[in-house]
C-alpha cells in the first residue's frame, strides 16, 4: 500500500511560494480540481506548473485543505519514516524540564512535521488524535512505530472532526469516541501527575481526556498568584485551575461549568490531592447566568480564571470567542475590586492575539473599568510549533490587573 507509485499532481505559483516558505498546507483552488481522481490518505508527488519536484504530500480529496506536505523530498510513509520523525520529536523535547509531571505532548502536529496529527502521553499510555482522515490507513504502522519510539503499555486513537464541540452539544450525535488501538486497556482509574498534582484521565469514553495540558505551565504560575485569593473559575471543566488554585493556598475556590459531571470530576481530583472539595464551591449553570447571579449577591474574588470553548452552548445562551469575549468580562468585572487579577485565555486558532486583546479592550470599555496586561504567553513548549506554521501559536493566555479609571 505505501509502495505505489505516487500521482504527480500539478500546483499553482501561490503554492508552490507557500511550500516554499515552509507551510505544508495545499489549498484547494483551480489545480487542485484538475487533479486525478485520488481516494483519501493517497500518497502523492506535488509539481510544479514548471516540472519541479515539491515532494511527497497527503491527499485529502474535497477538503479545503486537499493535501498536507510530509517532506520536501519524494518519501514513503512506511514504519522507517515514522519512526524517524518520531525519534526527531523526542529528540526535540530533551530540552525542556517537565519537572514531576507524567503526561505531555510528544508529537505535535505540523510543529513536528506530522501535519494533522497528534500524540499525547498519560503516563505508561499513548492518545493519537488525527483531524484528518488522511492518517486512518497509517494507524497500524503508526502504531508499531510508537512502539518502538517510546514502549508504552497500550495505545489509542480517536478521530477529531472540525467543529467537535458543535458535535458534542448536539442532541442526538454522539462526540468521537477512542479506541484501543495496540496494546493493553487504560485502569479505569488512571492519573497522571502535573507539576506534582493529581488529575484523573479518562482515555476512552469522553471527547475529552479531563485535562488540557497544554496549560501546564500557565497553571503553575496561576497555583502560585493564588495564594489567599477568592478564587472563580469560569467553564472549570474538570477543575485542573480550581485544584492548582487550593493547592496553591487559596482563601476559597468557585468553578463554575453548565456540566455537573465535570464538577463531579472536578470534586474527584480535589480529593486525589487530599483538598477537601467541602471547603470550595462547585456551581452548574450557564456562567453568563451565574455571573448575574454572583453580582446580585455581591461577591468579589481576587482572580478570576476564564478560558471558555470556542464554542458552547447551554439551554440559555451560546457562546463563541468571537462574539461572547467581551461580555463575559464585562459582567466578569463588577466582581472584581480594583488591583485583582483576571486571567483570560483562548484557543481559538483563528483569532490573533491582536483580536483577541481587541475583545479585553471592548469588554473593559462597558464596564468602564481598565486592564493593565502584566503577561501574556501561550501553550506549554512541549507544543512547539515552526517558522514557517505560524498557525501552530494558537493558545492565548493573559494576565490583567483590574484597574479603577481615574
Amino acid at each position: 500500500m505505501n509502495n505505489r507509485k505516487q500521482t504527480r499532481c500539478i500546483i499553482g505559483s501561490e503554492t508552490v511560494r507557500m511550500l516554499n516558505l515552509g507551510h505544508p498546507w495545499v489549498i484547494a483552488d483551480r489545480f487542485t480540481k484538475s487533479w486525478p481522481q485520488l481516494e483519501c490518505g493517497d500518497l502523492i508527488e506535488l509539481k510544479s506548473e514548471k516540472g519541479a519536484s515539491m515532494g511527497t504530500a497527503l491527499c485529502d480529496p474535497g477538503s479545503r485543505i486537499v493535501a498536507r506536505r510530509l517532506s520536501e523530498k519524494v518519501v514513503e510513509l512506511n514504519q522507517n519514516w515514522l519512526t524517524a520523525k518520531l525519534q526527531r520529536a523526542q529528540d526535540s523535547r530533551n530540552w525542556l524540564d517537565f519537572g514531576d509531571t507524567t503526561v505531555a505532548r510528544l508529537v505535535n502536529a505540523e510543529g513536528d512535521g506530522l501535519p494533522g496529527l497528534t500524540v499525547d502521553r498519560y503516563g505508561d499510555f499513548l492518545m493519537v488524535q488525527y483531524f484528518t482522515l488522511v492518517w486512518q490507513r497509517y494507524l497500524s504502522t503508526l502504531a508499531v512505530a510508537l512502539q518502538e519510539v517510546y514502549n508504552p503499555l497500550g495505545i489509542y486513537c480517536k478521530y477529531r472532526p472540525q467543529e467537535t464541540r458543535k458535535l458534542a452539544a448536539g442532541k442526538n450525535v454522539r462526540p468521537p469516541q477512542s479506541r484501543l488501538l495496540a496494546g493493553k486497556a487504560a485502569p479505569a482509574d488512571l492519573t497522571v501527575r502535573e507539576n506534582g498534582l493529581l488529575y484523573r484521565i479518562d482515555l476512552s469514553k469522553d471527547l475529552h481526556t479531563g485535562l488540557f495540558h497544554d496549560q501546564r505551565q500557565n497553571r503553575l504560575e496561576f497555583r502560585r498568584q493564588a495564594a489567599g485569593c477568592r478564587v472563580l473559575n469560569l467553564f472549570s471543566y474538570t477543575g485542573a485551575f480550581s485544584v492548582a488554585a487550593a493547592a496553591g493556598g487559596a482563601e476559597q475556590v468557585t468553578s463554575v461549568d453548565a456540566a455537573g459531571r465535570y464538577l463531579d470530576w472536578a470534586c474527584e481530583n480535589f480529593r486525589l490531592n487530599e483538598i477537601p472539595p467541602e471547603g470550595h464551591e462547585f456551581i452548574t449553570g450557564d456562567c453568563f447566568v451565574e455571573l448575574d447571579r454572583l453580582a446580585k449577591s455581591r461577591r468579589f474574588f481576587d482572580l478570576v480564571f476564564i478560558d471558555p470553548p470556542s464554542f458552547s452552548t447551554t439551554r440559555k445562551s451560546r457562546f463563541t470567542t468571537t462574539g461572547g469575549t467581551a461580555e463575559l468580562v464585562q459582567k466578569v468585572l463588577r466582581l472584581m475590586p480594583p488591583k485583582a487579577l483576571l486571567v483570560t485565555s483562548s484557543n481559538l486558532q483563528r483569532m490573533s492575539l491582536e483580536d483577541y486583546v481587541k475583545e479585553l479592550r471592548k469588554g473593559s470599555l462597558a464596564a468602564g473599568r481598565e486592564l493593565q496586561i502584566i503577561n501574556v504567553s501561550g501553550q506549554a513548549d512541549d507544543f512547539p510549533y515552526t517558522v514557517s506554521f505560524p498557525e501552530g501559536k494558537y493558545l492565548k493566555y493573559v494576565v490583567s490587573v483590574v484597574q479603577d479609571k481615574d
